[in-house]
């Protein structure tokens, strides 16, 4: 259940966000190697942010993932990055990542747990 959360001070039309949404979904299958289908992607753009005393563009990302592969969380935070970058015109150093390593009975989907 890979969980992508982007919160930005961008702001964007509805019409923009569904498509970066749609991108970012891709995205985060493609880079942990998982079913699009089990992927859910929160963008909230428009937020007020402030990152390094100044509100240019910014964006906190947390991706959350049964199994999220923690030695490769350097890699991730690369395409991550490269993503806020290439959707959102955020450079690297305006972005936080936060990664998160759930525990499979610690996440609920369908009535059951993982």
């Amino acid at each position: 259940m890979p969980y992508l959360k982007i919160d930005t001070n961008i702001e964007l039309n509805s019409e923009a966000a569904s498509k970066i949404a749609a991108a970012a979904s891709s995205m985060t299958a493609a880079i942990l190697g998982k079913p699009e289908s089990y992927v859910m992607i929160e963008l909230n753009p428009g937020k007020i942010m402030c990152f390094a005393g100044n509100d240019s563009p910014l964006a906190f990302m947390e991706l959350k993932s049964l199994g999220l592969p923690e030695p490769k969380t350097a890699e991730l935070s690369a395409s991550l990055c490269e993503f806020g970058k290439k959707h959102l015109n955020i450079n690297s150093d305006r972005i936080y990542i936060e990664f998160s390593n759930g525990e499979r009975h610690l996440w609920g989907w369908n009535g059951a747990t993982f």
